[in-house]
């Protein structure tokens, strides 16, 4: 059970933190409504401002509308960091998804987020992040990268997620809204180049093309010998880097892979049903079935609580035990459909969440996954948003909304991580991904447990 903080006592005034309408950079009537709605049902104040506050924080502040050749095309920032990650920008809509069939504007914006990610991923697949102006030059601390920068990449860090989470948001996309105008030539184009890419980096002949180092004080921002330590190709999928932007320890990063399974079965779903194209859909479905044959050989690990999920392995038999906060995670796969078996997820859950688990963090501010990004003894909101989003348990669940309001109090925020002993101590005031995740929470707890923040 997530402990509350000793300063859960402290009150505090949120109030609305967000931006003019006029200084808002995309609206939603339908986003609004839904606000509203859910704010009545709130019975703490406090809570209440908190979520008006961070829901709509990505399309108050990040969301950059435009179009591209008679199409929607939206460039969706991270926060702080002037650029677009494919994960980031796919995580920070997905709760707005429900409400697209409501506003077409939304739903409008909502398909040029798709379209532009096809783009990035045409210009590379290897690519974690680009540019929200695609002539512009780099990220400042990418620019002395050795590795093959293309036009418009911000960074280059191969990572398994990424080339998954853009499927997830176009099946969600589909599944809500039932249209299928986008899913064109283009689309289907950077499918198949993430198939190729998929299948390159399972490592069956060798390592691939992709190569990254950078000159770093910190060893995870670069890899050994530049493609990083050696892997037992077993069917699994390389990652060069894990989702915090850390190198992987081992390349088969496990979260990654069985994301891969289930983003990999919904591409085989849309490109049975929307596109017609049987070929797609049976490539997209063998390379989910060996993916999940080779986890399920390769992947779990004796410990004395009984058979987890490794966190990342290299197939000689090497392994990593633990979890980071970023998703996909260990703890963050139901969230994602991507835990296939309960009792497997429950022992897994119950070691990450524990001091077996190196980056575990207890304090006096609260408890929770941090990760090597930001450094010991700093836990990520993101976790503790997780960890309720994971659970069926009320005093978790309640536990988690209430430690992280605590916690958002210097800003009426949720920050990327804080001080395990002082919260005040935070690092980004504006992580976008963390707000809406906030949102989506509390969206989702008063809609399953009506009575629970009433």
């Amino acid at each position: 059970m997530l402990r509350i903080p000793l300063l859960a006592e402290k009150s505090v005034s949120f109030g609305s933190r967000r931006p003019l309408p006029q200084d808002r950079k995309f609206s939603s009537e339908a986003v609004e409504t839904y606000i509203t709605s859910i704010c009545r049902r709130i019975g703490d104040p406090q809570l209440a401002d908190l979520f008006a506050n961070c829901f709509p924080n990505t399309l108050d502040t990040t969301i950059q509308p435009g179009t591209f050749e008679g199409h929607p095309d939206t460039v969706v920032l991270t926060g702080d960091i002037a650029a677009m990650w494919l994960r980031d920008s796919s995580a920070q809509v997905w709760p707005y998804l429900p409400l697209a069939s409501k506003d077409r504007s939304l739903r409008d914006l909502l398909e040029g987020v798709i379209r532009r990610q096809v783009r990035c991923l045409l210009i590379d697949p290897y690519a974690n992040c680009f540019m929200a102006d695609l002539s512009a030059p780099p990220l400042e601390g990418s620019r002395m990268d050795k590795t093959e920068m293309r036009q418009g990449v911000g960074e280059r860090k191969y990572e398994l997620d990424s080339l998954c989470y853009p499927i997830r948001l176009a099946h969600g996309y589909w599944k809500n809204t039932g249209h299928t105008g986008l899913f064109d030539s283009e689309w289907k184009l950077a499918m198949e180049t993430i198939l190729e890419t998929m299948r390159i980096q399972q490592r069956k002949e060798g390592p691939g093309p992709y190569r990254f180092q950078r000159y770093a004080l910190n060893p995870t921002d670069t890899l050994v010998n530049g493609i990083g330590n050696p892997v037992n190709p077993i069917g699994l999928i390389a990652s060069a880097f894990r989702p915090s932007d850390d190198a992987c320890i081992f390349p088969f990063f496990v979260p990654a892979n069985l994301f891969a399974v289930r983003s990999l079965r919904q591409l085989s779903a849309m490109a049975n049903d929307v596109l017609h194209d049987s070929r797609m859909a049976n490539q997209a479905a063998a390379l989910a079935e060996e993916i999940n044959a080779a986890l399920w050989k390769h992947a779990i690990v004796s410990t004395a609580g009984g058979a987890i999920w490794a966190y990342e392995i290299d197939g000689f038999g090497g392994h990593v035990l633990m979890d980071d906060a970023n998703a996909p995670s260990l703890l963050s796969l139901p969230y994602l459909d991507s835990s296939p078996d309960a009792e497997t997820y429950a022992r897994t859950r119950a070691f990450v969440w524990s001091q077996s688990n190196p980056w575990f963090f207890q304090g006096s501010a609260g408890e929770g996954i941090g990760g090597p990004h930001v450094g010991r003894d700093s836990i990520w909101p993101m976790s503790q948003i997780m960890y309720a989003l994971t659970s069926n348990s009320s005093a978790e669940i309640m536990g988690a909304i209430q430690t992280v309001k605590t916690c958002a109090a210097s800003t009426g925020f949720i920050h990327e991580s804080y001080n395990r002993n002082d919260s005040s101590l935070f690092t980004r005031a504006w992580f976008a991904w963390a707000n809406t995740l906030f949102g989506e929470l509390i969206g989702t707890t008063v809609e399953r447990y009506p009575r629970l923040l009433a």
